[in-house]
């Protein structure tokens, strides 16, 4: 069995000390705003466009690089994390994998609006670092939500 990969982008977004997490219907798990990235895409600019998608704020990446002179080159932001995600998997065979790029970003307030289609507004919430240690969430969710609050703090 051939093993699809696609390439995904998440951000943890943070506002004053919290990041936001959605229930995910299919899965059922919290999981900060991400998807795939579009074949015209960046993988940060994905990023961006699924956190103003789901959740109707304007993030700004903490991870934006420095420019560098390159004639025919530019530098783009680095991820915080690359993680390789089994999605399908049949009778031991990985038939799908998501190449999952994570970044985090901050957001100017936590009023979430999500666009027509996206999961509803009742679906998000805001946790601290003690509400991700608390709750139950997946291991890498409580890591990557902490750093990324953590990173924020570190950044103002």
């Amino acid at each position: 069995m051939e093993t699809t990969r696609h390439f995904t982008a998440t951000v943890y977004v943070v506002n004053d000390g919290a990041t936001a997490l959605h229930e995910h219907d299919r899965l059922g798990i919290r999981i900060p705003p991400g998807g795939h990235v579009d074949r015209d895409e960046l993988p940060h600019e994905a990023g961006r466009r699924e956190v103003r998608e789901e959740t109707g704020l304007e993030p700004t990446l903490l991870d934006e690089p420095e420019s560098v002179d390159a004639p025919d080159g530019r530098p783009l932001p680095e991820p915080r994390h690359h993680m390789l995600y089994d999605i399908n998997v049949h009778d031991g065979q990985v038939g799908h994998q998501h190449i999952d790029l994570i970044y985090y970003a901050t957001v100017p307030h936590r009023d979430i609006s999500p666009a027509e289609g996206e999961v509803g507004v009742d679906a998000w919430e805001w946790y601290t670092p003690v509400d991700l240690r608390d709750a139950d969430l997946q291991a890498n969710v409580v890591r990557f939500g902490t750093e990324a609050i953590r990173a924020a703090a570190d950044a103002e």
